[in-house]
Formats: structure tokens, C-alpha cells, sequence
């Protein structure tokens, strides 16, 4: 067995996806749902039993995400890759400065895509830390990029994902010296559920999009730290699904 898992935002979509392909190359898998009536991630753990855990999960509540890091320790005394997945954009989010906002979505967005993934790290960390991986991923966005901001909306979204790339930043300052390991990703534009039904546009499938996404999040440390500057596991980067990498 590879190791074990966490992935959250696992009940489609890109989460989903990522949580097969490390079922397929032998990882234990706990996948954070939820969506209970969406039938998936039960039909996937037939499929693999006693290697998949579905979690409920809600990265906006402070007690499923405890309650979910809980129930992972019962089952492993670590887990050596955290994939923070989950995320969400609005109906909303094309609203011109001269159109009325929509504060609580807006609000919504930061919480799920910013606060989010800080919450689940910082439940998560008594079982990460007693990994020798240490990996934490975070599918990120072009739309957090300050300095390639071209928009002229979607103020929420592109403001949580600027957000959750400073909380990123901020937590490589402190964990990177304890062996922790980062990945900021932008995983391309994909025909997904972040607005609630399933995107017709886009230019992959999540089933594509998964394919380099995981190559790197579980790339090895050896090649960190044998790497040069540019993709050096010191100096945190956000990579996209070309390897390329995307300014702050």
C-alpha cells in the first residue's frame, strides 16, 4: 500500500476522480463527503472495500471537520497525503461593480475555498504530522493570481483563492521547517459540479484534469530536494496542469 489519503471534496468531480486514481495505485483512501444521496463515492467503496472510507465532511463547520479527522484516527494513526479539494463558485459571481453584490455569497465562497482548507489542516495535523510524507495539496486557481488578473468580476471566487494562497504561504512559513511538503495547483478549467450541476464547458473531463494533478501532489521528496530552484519543495510555488508556474 502506497500510504493514506485524505481528499476532500470527494464526492465528484475533480475530488472524486483523484480518489480513484489513488485507489488504483494502491492507496487507502479516506474521502471526505458531502453529499449523502450522491451515490458515487458508495459505489466506488464496493468497488474496494476496506480500502475506501467515506467521511462526512462539511469544510465549513468546525465539528464535521474535527468530527471527520476523528474518525479517521480510529481507523490509522496517520495520514501522509492531504488533498484539499473542495471548492465552490457562485451564480453570482459575474456581477459587474455596478451591479448590486451578493455579500453572503460571497462570504460562502471564502469560507469554503479560504477558511476551508485551514480548518482541516489544522484538525488533521495530529495525524500528518506522524507521517514521513507530510504532503498538503491544495487545488488552488488561476483566479487567485494578483499579478495576472486580467477579470473585471467574479470578485468572490477570485478573492477566496487569493486568500487560500496567502493561508498557504503562511502556513510553508511555519510547517515547511517540520518536513511538510506543499503543493498549490491549478488544476485547468474543467467540466465540473462548482456551480452546482455539471459544467458543459470546459477543456477536460475531472477524469483528465486528475492525471497530472496527482502526478504531482505525490511526486517524491527525493525529487524535491533534489530539484533545482525552480520546483524546489523550499520555495513555494502554484503550479497548473502544465507544469507551468503561475505568479501570486
Amino acid at each position: 500500500m502506497e500510504g493514506n489519503a485524505f481528499v476532500t471534496g470527494a464526492d465528484r468531480g475533480l475530488g472524486f476522480a483523484l480518489a480513484e486514481r489513488l485507489l488504483d495505485r494502491g492507496w487507502r483512501v479516506f474521502a471526505g463527503r458531502y453529499l449523502p444521496d450522491w451515490p458515487a463515492l458508495g459505489a466506488l467503496a464496493g468497488r474496494y472495500e476496506g480500502r475506501l472510507h467515506v467521511v462526512p465532511l462539511d469544510v465549513t463547520d468546525d465539528a464535521s471537520v474535527q468530527k471527520a479527522a476523528d474518525a479517521v484516527a480510529r481507523v490509522t494513526d496517520r495520514v501522509d497525503l492531504l488533498i484539499n479539494n473542495a471548492g465552490v463558485i457562485s451564480p453570482t459571481l459575474e456581477r459587474s461593480i455596478g451591479e448590486p453584490q451578493d455579500d453572503a455569497e460571497m462570504r460562502r465562497l471564502y469560507d469554503v475555498n479560504a477558511v476551508g482548507p485551514l480548518r482541516v489542516v489544522q484538525s488533521f495535523l495530529p495525524l500528518t504530522d506522524r507521517s514521513a510524507l507530510k504532503r498538503l495539496c491544495f487545488v488552488s486557481s488561476e483566479a487567485g493570481s494578483i499579478n495576472r488578473c486580467e477579470r473585471t468580476a467574479w470578485y468572490g471566487y477570485c478573492m477566496s483563492k487569493a486568500a487560500l494562497n496567502m493561508g498557504v504561504a503562511i502556513l510553508h512559513n511555519l510547517l515547511r521547517a517540520e518536513g511538510y511538503t506543499f503543493r498549490v495547483y491549478h488544476p485547468g478549467w474543467m467540466r465540473t459540479y462548482m456551480r452546482g450541476t455539471k459544467a458543459t464547458e470546459g477543456d477536460m473531463e475531472p477524469e483528465e484534469a486528475a492525471v497530472p494533478a496527482l502526478a504531482y501532489f505525490v511526486r517524491d521528496l527525493a525529487e524535491d530536494q533534489q530539484a533545482s530552484t525552480r520546483h524546489g519543495a523550499d520555495r513555494l510555488v502554484m503550479r497548473d496542469y502544465l507544469g507551468r508556474e503561475w505568479p501570486w
